[in-house]
């Protein structure tokens, strides 16, 4: 088969691109999204050594597609494999750095140039590369396969909108897809888009997600804000983008006439918008606060603004309802499982593509409703704020389903075990 040309431009172009990336992660730095004391990382340049022994490569591109990792990282380290875990922004850094296991590594995953790629593999000598997702980088899967290392990507999605992209590049698909030793995806559409694509080996495992752990949570400061919120009715508003806060407090301010010590905790996606939240907030006459400048959610708070990272365990300890953001203003959706698996009652809006199953599963048993704006949210937290016997049948609707759902990694250990064993022993089961 012929090599289609896509691909070696693509290898020319980011060769001759990559005197450009310094100032690009210059930008990048002064809007807060690099960390400038690892800046080298993303040039390939190592700032931990190598351990000794067979070493797998887990990659996520931030957050989400990197918690999910998790649990195989655990296992392949009981399995006395070294891991090192990559991801690409500073949020997923400061989450891994909590919640990675003893042993795991972490880095900065270089840029996709290939002089920053043949740098960052020639000191870490991956043996065997897990990607996640949609994590399809062509000259770090070309130069994997160059050095004989299989490649592996798990929790694989191929949304609608990917493979129309994709198809319009079918001999460019086929030919990166074709250096995959194995894709384990989500579920049967992924598989069947994949597939169609020209994936060679395409397993079913269903979503990591629903096998991740909760959030972690500090207990000190967990019973601190429990003693400073009290009997107040809570709900958190986790995840959100820029336009769904103006619909949470616009439920808030709703409901308030209701429950006048209502506490609506706004978590954003982008911690950096919180002073931007807040002055929403105050235009709207809502007393807010800051965690991030120090406030506390005391009686005087209305709207408290959780713009920090890595304290989600928190606020889905302290609420029983949440609203999952991402999900309102045309977006795709967020993680439903984490505030479900610690008893909360969930809401979201209609635009959830990137967990579809997850939310049609949770809705159809009653584990989670859809609000489709301001009114329909308010509406909701009023029927679950009023009626404690309703929410905890919500709650445990939901954590039936997501138990049903579970079981993934499990298969996706099986489907890798053929590479585990010839790292381990130098043969193939």
């Amino acid at each position: 088969m012929m090599r289609p040309p896509l691909l070696p431009l693509y290898r020319v172009a980011t060769r001759l691109a990559a005197p450009l990336a310094a100032g690009y992660l210059a930008a990048r730095a002064a809007r807060a999204k690099e960390d400038p004391a690892r800046r080298g990382e993303r040039f390939g340049r190592a700032s931990l050594a190598r351990p000794e022994g067979p070493l797998v490569w887990l990659h996520g591109a931030s957050i989400g597609e990197s918690l999910v990792l998790l649990p195989l990282v655990e296992r392949l380290i009981a399995r006395g494999l070294n891991a090192l875990v990559t991801t690409g922004t500073t949020s997923s850094a400061a989450v891994l750095a909590d919640r990675l296991p003893a042993g795991a590594l972490h880095q900065f995953a270089p840029l996709d140039a290939p002089q920053f790629v043949d740098r960052f593999l020639g000191h870490w000598r991956p043996e065997l590369l897990v990607l996640s997702e949609s994590e399809l980088w062509p000259n770090i899967i070309g130069a994997m396969k160059r050095r004989g290392a299989p490649i592996a990507v798990v929790n694989a999605r191929m949304s609608p909108r990917s493979y129309r992209r994709w198809r319009r590049a079918p001999r460019a698909a086929q030919s990166l897809l074709q250096e995959i030793d194995v894709c384990i995806a989500q579920s049967q559409a992924d598989a069947a888009r994949l597939l169609r694509l020209g994936a060679p080996r395409v397993q079913v495992a269903g979503n990591l997600k629903f096998d991740a752990p909760a959030p972690p949570a500090d207990h000190a400061e967990l019973g601190a804000l429990a003693g400073e919120t009290g009997a107040r009715p809570v709900w958190v508003a986790a995840s959100t983008h820029a336009g769904e806060e103006d619909a949470c407090l616009a439920a808030h301010s709703a409901l308030a006439r209701r429950f006048s010590d209502l506490l609506t905790i706004v978590v954003p996606r982008d911690a950096r918008r919180g002073a931007a939240i807040a002055a929403r907030a105050a235009a709207l006459g809502l007393a807010s606060g800051l965690r991030s400048a120090g406030a506390r959610p005391d009686p005087s708070i209305q709207v408290y603004v959780a713009d920090t990272f890595g304290e989600m365990g928190l606020w889905y300890r302290l609420a029983n309802v949440v609203f999952v953001g991402n999900s309102l203003k045309g977006g795709r959706g967020q993680n439903p499982i984490e505030p479900i698996r610690l008893g909360g009652a969930v809401l979201h809006g209609p635009s959830v593509e990137a967990f579809a199953d997850a939310y049609e599963a949770l809705d159809a048993c009653g584990g989670a409703l859809c609000v489709r704006d301001a009114a329909a949210l308010a509406t909701a937290l009023e029927g679950v704020l009023t009626d404690a016997a309703a929410l905890r049948a919500m709650a445990r609707a939901g954590q039936s389903a997501v138990e049903e759902m579970t079981g993934a990694t499990e298969r996706v250990l099986q489907a890798l075990e053929p590479y585990i064993v010839h790292l381990k022993f130098g043969e193939r089961a």
